[in-house]
């Protein structure tokens, strides 16, 4: 399944004013219920987490983490997933976990 993205920044604005923050210790997740539509999705990662390689790696992983979770995920949202600067101390299966349960928090997992 192909992952459908947010890509404009009046996008991510909408999400970030009337959609809901889940926070998490690496993530926060932003999402903004949309019933009827798909799941679009938007990654964000700031400059105070390092320069360009060390923010092309940490989105890398955060985009597979969220690759593997996409199967269980209910549509009808519009998520915007914000990378903290910590994220890159931890390993591949921390953030799995954080990312799982913070869909988990934001009842969009099936299980």
């Amino acid at each position: 399944m192909k992952m459908k993205r947010l890509t404009k920044n009046k996008e991510f604005q909408a999400v970030y004013k009337y959609g809901k923050a889940h926070v998490g210790r690496y993530l926060v997740l932003y999402v903004l219920p949309r019933p009827g539509q798909g799941l679009r999705i938007g990654f964000t990662v700031g400059k105070k987490v390092g320069q360009a390689v060390k923010r092309n790696l940490i989105r890398r992983r955060v985009k597979e983490v969220h690759r593997q979770l996409l199967p269980m995920l209910t549509p009808g949202a519009d998520l915007v997933l914000v990378v903290r600067p910590r994220a890159l101390t931890v390993s591949f299966w921390v953030l799995k976990e954080e990312l799982r349960h913070l869909y988990y928090r934001a009842g969009l997992l099936n299980n």
